[in-house]
């Protein structure tokens, strides 16, 4: 199964919002490994050098951004279904800092995901996201969550 791996820049430190991003992280792993990589934010160049390391070899990699496209559920299982298929190590989600991503990051991905037309903040992204990636696996394995 391929590996989930969530990069984001910053800390969720609030105890409601880690606790609920563990349930679902913790739900992810019946499924699939899960990994989150907290970056330190500062200089563009020190954040771009921290995604890099952070993303693994041969990862799919997908940029979260309000101008990506917008995908359902089901389309966004597909896109999970599809990394298992095509034998991808890691699928990785990109989440930028307040400033969003840096554009040489944004060029590293594979593809651009947009989970809102509004802008979220990072912390309300990842916890979307962990969501939304757990109800994927359940949309493919037909599980009573997802309706």
């Amino acid at each position: 199964a391929v590996e989930v791996r969530i990069v984001a820049v910053g800390r969720v430190k609030e105890r409601g919002l880690r606790e609920t991003l563990e349930d679902y992280y913790g739900r992810i792993r019946h499924y699939a490994k899960v990994t989150e990589v907290e970056l330190e934010d500062g200089p563009a160049k020190d954040v771009i050098a921290r995604f890099e390391k952070a993303i693994p070899p041969r990862a799919r990699v997908v940029a979260l951004e309000v101008e990506g496209k917008a995908l359902t559920s089901h389309q966004l299982a597909k896109l999970v279904e599809k990394a298992g298929n095509d034998s991808v190590p890691s699928l990785v989600f990109l989440i930028g800092g307040s400033y969003g991503l840096p554009p040489e990051v944004r060029k590293r991905a594979d593809a651009e995901l947009s989970l809102s037309a509004m802008i979220l903040p990072h912390r309300l992204a990842r916890l979307v996201l962990a969501e939304q990636v757990y109800r994927a696996f359940t949309i493919l394995r037909n599980e009573p969550y997802s309706h």
